[in-house]
């Protein structure tokens, strides 16, 4: 069986951090996933998709993401059936992040021209004239 889902997206607010009674890290959050399609209207939709992260994970998006960051989550999709303040049976889908990525450089303004970060937040430098075209001597390196 296979459970796989990878978004991309912009977190609709600020993440914030819980604990369960054990204290286990959780965070809840919601992705604004623009539809690669416009509706017959001619405009583009957007799908707004609840997220809830673990552990590590949790703190590591609380910490590092706010309302606005573009964001790739890996996880698996979960449905939960609950019951309303009613009494009425309800079901609800999130997806249970088991990774989660910066999809933006930093926007803080100190990044410089052409660089990207990593997820601890420190620049690495990356230009084009970095690379150098290398001969292809008929030898596989492997």
């Amino acid at each position: 069986m296979l459970n796989k889902i990878a978004l991309m997206g912009r977190l609709t607010r600020d993440p914030e951090l819980r604990r369960t009674g054990s204290g286990t890290a959780v965070t809840s959050f919601t992705l604004a996933v623009d539809r690669n399609f416009k509706s017959q209207s001619g405009e583009k939709e957007t799908d707004f998709i609840d997220i809830v992260a673990w552990r590590t994970t949790a703190e590591f998006v609380s910490k590092y993401f706010t309302k606005g960051r573009m964001a790739i989550v890996e996880g698996r999709l979960q449905l939960r059936d609950w019951t309303d303040k009613e009494g009425g049976k309800r079901r609800s889908a999130e997806v249970v992040a088991d990774n989660v990525y910066f999809g933006d450089s930093k926007k803080d303004g100190n990044a410089p021209s052409g660089s990207d970060f990593h997820p601890a937040g420190v620049p690495v430098d990356v230009r084009a004239d970095d690379f150098q075209e290398i001969e292809d001597d008929g030898e596989l390196p492997f």
